[in-house]
């Protein structure tokens, strides 16, 4: 296969994929183990604190919508892009090149997206526990994406952190910051 075959085949087969019920298991046991790790860091370093958004409904539709679609975007480019299909048969050392070499990216992507197309953003996507969450999001979304190799699973991982974090801990205000208060 060629690269745009191979490129077009693991989109087609990750958005076709329905995850098992072992794989949803699988998931919500990441999940558990990502916010186990991720909220007692984050409220060490004063990342994260209890924030509920009081915010017109628009407001609140708006970032349910804005970060549906950062989910499908960033799961679409940083997992089912880089990372081998299950279904390819790749070696575990493949695997584990290709999901280290996404999440490096994925970590990255941050800061490059600050510096270009969201300057407000540049102190938050600089902070080093914000990058740190975000390297435990992306191992969460690549071991739930080579799991179950669909697409769905680590879109409603991605998007349930996201979630949480804008609605609930206090994101949307440092989103939105120009200024990140330590």
């Amino acid at each position: 296969m060629t690269g745009l075959q191979t490129l077009v085949y693991r989109l087609l087969a990750a958005i076709s994929t329905l995850p098992s019920a072992q794989a949803c298991f699988s998931a919500a046991v990441l999940v558990l183990l990502l916010t186990l790790i991720s909220l007692p860091v984050g409220f060490y370093f004063n990342f994260l604190q209890l924030d509920i958004l009081k915010a017109a409904n628009k407001t609140v539709a708006s970032v349910v919508a804005g970060s549906l679609l950062t989910a499908l975007g960033e799961e679409l480019f940083f997992r089912v892009l880089f990372l081998p299909q299950p279904s390819e048969n790749a070696t575990l050392a493949v695997g584990w090149f290709w999901g280290c070499v996404s999440l490096v990216i994925f970590i990255i992507y941050h800061p490059l997206n600050a510096m270009s197309f969201y300057p407000p953003g540049r102190h938050l996507f600089f902070n080093p526990i914000f990058l740190l969450l975000a390297a435990f999001l992306g191992i969460a979304c690549t071991l739930a994406y080579l799991q179950s190799g669909s697409f769905w699973l680590p879109v409603a991982i991605h998007w349930l952190t996201l979630l949480v974090w804008l609605l609930l801990l206090g994101g949307y205000g440092k989103l939105n910051s120009e200024y990140i208060k330590d």
